[in-house]
């Protein structure tokens, strides 16, 4: 009875209880966490074309450049909206994209004040429109011309085996856009390059 007794005891006195393990427990638990490096979120560096656009808004304030503020102030106000959408302005090309839409915004524009014979008004929107393909001349990104384009399409056709001309274009314009394609990073217009895939696709 004595020995059954005693190895009770022992267990009891043995055995730590979940009170008194609670706080090594915690601690073990807590202590990888503890240890973790924080991890903060950054957003990606504006692309360089834009904040040149940025710092020129700033000089075109101090000289008062009416013509150069109201083209960046346009620029700048189209930035911020496509930001609020699910197509942010995140590259030089695609800011080079809306440089060039805006472009031809104003080219529409002065030619119908030209044929209103508001020509005070034309030479304000051309005027605008050379120096928004000014800026976008100076982004670095490689331009394509019509010709040039016609010719890496035709080549790309030449790879294809489709002979359906509906199918043959929607792959010509998935082969020079894809990543390592002709057209990838490039500064063309989806629009022109839509138009001469067409073309090129249409059975001879």
């Amino acid at each position: 009875m004595a020995s059954t007794t005693s190895a009770f005891i022992f267990r009891r006195l043995g055995r730590p209880s979940l009170q008194q393990t609670w706080p090594m427990r915690k601690a073990i638990s807590l202590a990888p966490l503890r240890q973790m490096p924080r991890s903060y979120s950054s957003e990606a560096p504006p692309p360089p074309l834009l904040a040149k656009l940025k710092t020129d808004l700033k000089t075109a304030m101090r000289n008062k450049d009416s013509t150069r503020l109201a083209v960046l102030r346009s620029v700048l106000s189209a930035t911020l909206n496509a930001s609020k959408t699910d197509k942010p302005i995140k590259t030089d090309l695609q800011l080079v994209a809306l440089l060039r839409k805006i472009a031809r915004t104003s080219q529409d524009s002065a030619g119908e004040f030209r044929g209103a014979g508001r020509d005070d008004l034309a030479d304000k929107e051309e005027a605008q429109a050379h120096l928004l393909e000014e800026y976008a001349a100076s982004s670095g990104i490689e331009s394509i011309s019509e010709e040039q384009l016609r010719e890496i399409i035709i080549a790309a056709k030449d790879e294809l085996e489709s002979k359906d001309a509906k199918s043959l274009a929607g792959e010509l314009m998935k082969a020079v856009f894809k990543p390592g394609g002709p057209l990838e990073g490039k500064d063309v217009e989806k629009s022109l390059v839509a138009r001469i895939v067409k073309e090129v696709a249409k059975p001879q």
